[in-house]
């Protein structure tokens, strides 16, 4: 199966650039599905506004909603 690399900051465009000093703030990190979307912007940061309204609305506590996250990606065996 072909794979995508995920890009470095410097391989991307001013807008993912500056997505990516966001994820660095608030997570520590660039997660590597974010890094991989950064070759089509515009849809990168269309996930990032849907992601953004999950994890950042609601009544159930972001750290519940991460863990069920990560739970779903292994059930699924998905690297992510």
């Amino acid at each position: 199966m072909a794979r995508m690399r995920p890009l470095n900051p410097d391989e991307t465009t001013p807008e993912a650039q500056a997505q990516f000093e966001r994820f660095k703030e608030k997570r520590g990190n660039i997660p590597n599905m974010f890094r991989t979307m950064a070759r089509r912007p515009e849809i990168m940061l269309t996930a990032v506004a849907h992601m953004n309204a999950i994890f950042d609305t609601g009544t159930v506590d972001t750290k519940l909603k991460e863990m069920l996250a990560v739970r779903v990606s292994q059930i699924n065996d998905c690297n992510y």
